[in-house]
C-alpha cells in the first residue's frame, strides 16, 4: 500500500514538474506585472486577481456539462472543414490613398487609410495552438500570405491575447517591421517578453483612446475572456474603433452579443464599416461568441452601413460546417436590409467604392 502511495506522489509531482516546464515556453508569454497589474487592479472590471465583462458571462449553460461539450467536439461534423482548396486573390500591399481592407481569414486583416498600414490580429501559423503539432490546422489554400510577404507596417493592432489573434510566431517575424503595437491592458506583457521594446507598445483600457500616425484608436467593451495558459482573464479583452479622416471603422475582436453594442453604437456611431465575429459559435458557449444572426443585430446596433464578416474560412474551432457562418449570416442580412460584403480570401474591401459580395463559399 504505502508503496503504490509512492508510485502515485512521485507521477504527481512529475506531472506538475513537467506542467511548469511546458508553461515557461516563450508561446504562453507571461502574466501582467509591476506598472500593467497596478493599471488593470484599477479597473471596475477587476476583481480577486481577474477582469470580469460588464454582464454576467459564464463559459457555458448550466445545464450543459464539460463532458458534454468533449463528447460534441470528438463527435465533430464531417463538414467542418472544406472539401478542396479555398479561392483566394493575390493581394495588393500598393500604396493607396483609398481606405480599402484586405481580409487573410479569420481575424487576420489589412487596412489601409490614410496612408497607414494596419494589420489586425495577424495569425499566419498553420496552428492557432502553442503547440505546433497539436491543434486544428489551416484550411487547404489559405497559406497565401505569409509575415514575409509584408512590407513595412506602422501599426500592428492586438484585440486580445487568445492563440487565434495573438500568434507568436507572426509576432516574432512582424516585430523587425512594425512600428508600434497597440493592444488590450495587459497584453501587451507578452509582446514586451517577446522583445518588443515597451516603447513601441500602447495599451489601453475600454473607453481610453490614442493617437498615432494621425488616427484615433478607441478601446471598446466586448463580451469575451482571454488566457494563454491555465488562469483566465488577467489581460482585457477589447473591440477598437478607428477614427480616420474620412471614415471611421468597428472592429470587432472577438465578443458574444450583450447591450454594447447598443451603447457603443450611441456613443460613436454611425460606422462605415463593422468588421464582426461570425464563427466558432456553439450553445454549448453561447455567450462568449456571437451567432450569425447575433453579428448582423450587433451591426445595426452599431449603426454600421456595412457589415464584413469575420471570424471563419480558416480555422475549425466549433462543430458547426466551415461555411454555415456566411449561409446564415447574408441571409439574415438580406432579411435585415443590411448591406454585407463578403471578399474572397486576400480580396479587397474598399470603402465608397468597391463591396464584394460573391457567395464564393457555396461553389
Amino acid at each position: 500500500m504505502r508503496k503504490a502511495m509512492y508510485s502515485i506522489l512521485i507521477v504527481i509531482v512529475v506531472l506538475a514538474l513537467l506542467t511548469v516546464w511546458v508553461l515557461s515556453w516563450p508561446v504562453f508569454g507571461t502574466a501582467p506585472k509591476g506598472e500593467r497589474l497596478a493599471r488593470l487592479s484599477k479597473l471596475a472590471n477587476f476583481k480577486d486577481g481577474t477582469l470580469s465583462n460588464l454582464s454576467p458571462t459564464p463559459m457555458k449553460p448550466d445545464s450543459i456539462s464539460y463532458w458534454d461539450m468533449i463528447v460534441g467536439m470528438i463527435k465533430g461534423n464531417e463538414n467542418s472543414a472544406p472539401k478542396k482548396t479555398l479561392p483566394h486573390v493575390r493581394p495588393d500591399f500598393s500604396e493607396t490613398d483609398k481606405t480599402r481592407i484586405t481580409w487573410f481569414g479569420h481575424s487576420s486583416y489589412l487596412i489601409q487609410v490614410d496612408g497607414v498600414k494596419i494589420l489586425v490580429d495577424p495569425v499566419f501559423s498553420k496552428r492557432p495552438s502553442p503547440f505546433s503539432y497539436i491543434g486544428t490546422g489551416s484550411y487547404m489554400g489559405t497559406d497565401f500570405v505569409k509575415c514575409e510577404d509584408f512590407p513595412e507596417l506602422d501599426i500592428v493592432l492586438i484585440t486580445h491575447d487568445h492563440y487565434d489573434h495573438l500568434d507568436y510566431q507572426s509576432i516574432l517575424k512582424l516585430k523587425s517591421k512594425t512600428r508600434l503595437f497597440i493592444t488590450s491592458l495587459g497584453a501587451g506583457a507578452h509582446l514586451e517578453y517577446w522583445g518588443v521594446p515597451s516603447k513601441q507598445i500602447v495599451e489601453l483600457t475600454w473607453g481610453e483612446e490614442t493617437i498615432a500616425k494621425g488616427l484615433k484608436f478607441t478601446a471598446a467593451p466586448a463580451r469575451h475572456f482571454t488566457g494563454r495558459g491555465f488562469k483566465r482573464n488577467q489581460s482585457l479583452w477589447s473591440a477598437f474603433i478607428l477614427q480616420a479622416s474620412k471614415h471611421k471603422l468597428y472592429l470587432g475582436g472577438d465578443s458574444g452579443y450583450d447591450t454594447h453594442f447598443k451603447k457603443t453604437g450611441k456613443q460613436h456611431g454611425p460606422f462605415d464599416l463593422a468588421i464582426l465575429e461570425c464563427g466558432q459559435y456553439n450553445a454549448y458557449w453561447p455567450l462568449i461568441h456571437m451567432f450569425p444572426e447575433q453579428t448582423v443585430h450587433a451591426a445595426k446596433d452599431l449603426n454600421a452601413k456595412v457589415l464584413l464578416p469575420v471570424h471563419w474560412a480558416k480555422f475549425t474551432l466549433a462543430m458547426h460546417a466551415w461555411n454555415e457562418p456566411a449561409i446564415r449570416v447574408t441571409r439574415k442580412a438580406r432579411t435585415e436590409n443590411l448591406k454585407i460584403t463578403t471578399p474572397l480570401l486576400g480580396e479587397q474591401v474598399i470603402l465608397d467604392e468597391s463591396y464584394p459580395s460573391k457567395e464564393w463559399w457555396l461553389d
